[in-house]
């Protein structure tokens, strides 16, 4: 009896982050722990930073083992806290490469602003995807942000906050990955837009996804 007690109490500590983590995962934080031991191409600043990265991979690299997800952050800059007309500015791509925190729209900002600089062949533009809402902690989220980038023909995405260091593709449209994204998020999609700004932009830009018709 005392063994199987001290096996399931080894069980429930070993598992004890995860179950955090699920109560979690409809947010934008990431799924995993920074993975600080991974390689990446150290830079003293974000200039120089520029001067020695020459593709996404290196900024994904970066991103892998440097990118702090700021909870409180993302609840002021909700739906909710917005409506209320409290300013936050999107943090600059030299702020955020000194602080290494921020939410989804940060991350996005920092990685399509240095890969416009570094590789602006790969025609990168922040991807918005506009989920169901969900409520945290009395907060109203719906919009989430990361970055697509084309190569050889192929799409691809990565500087996703919910799973920093990741490369998804290659897809053959936008469309592609949006339907295995949303099985992958656990929730349902209702439009995306792709853009050259992070800043507000029309409604009507908006690509509505097709309702699912019922048998």
């Amino acid at each position: 009896m005392f063994k199987a007690f001290t096996f399931f109490i080894l069980f429930f500590l070993a598992g004890y982050p995860n179950v955090i983590h699920s109560a979690e995962f409809s947010s934008d934080a990431p799924e995993y722990f920074r993975d600080s031991t991974r390689p990446f191409k150290a830079a003293d600043s974000y200039e120089h930073a520029l001067h020695i990265w020459k593709t996404p991979e290196d900024i994904n690299a970066w991103i892998a083992a440097n990118f702090s997800y700021d909870t409180a952050r993302a609840m002021r800059l909700s739906e909710s806290q917005r409506t209320k007309n409290e300013q936050f500015s999107i943090y600059h791509p030299v702020e955020f490469f000194k602080t290494k925190t921020g939410v989804c729209v940060d991350l996005s900002r920092f990685s399509v602003e240095t890969l416009r600089y570094i590789d602006p062949q790969s025609d990168p533009k922040y991807l918005m995807i506009e989920f169901n809402p969900i409520q945290i902690k009395g907060n109203t989220l719906r919009l989430h942000w990361l970055v697509r980038f084309k190569r050889d023909g192929k799409t691809y995405f990565f500087a996703d906050s919910k799973r920093p260091g990741h490369i998804a593709g290659p897809y053959n449209d936008t469309q592609a990955f949006i339907n295995e994204y949303e099985q992958y998020r656990g929730r349902k999609i209702i439009a995306f837009r792709e853009l050259v700004s992070y800043q507000k932009q029309r409604r009507t830009q908006a690509l509505q996804l097709p309702a699912t018709k019922k048998p």
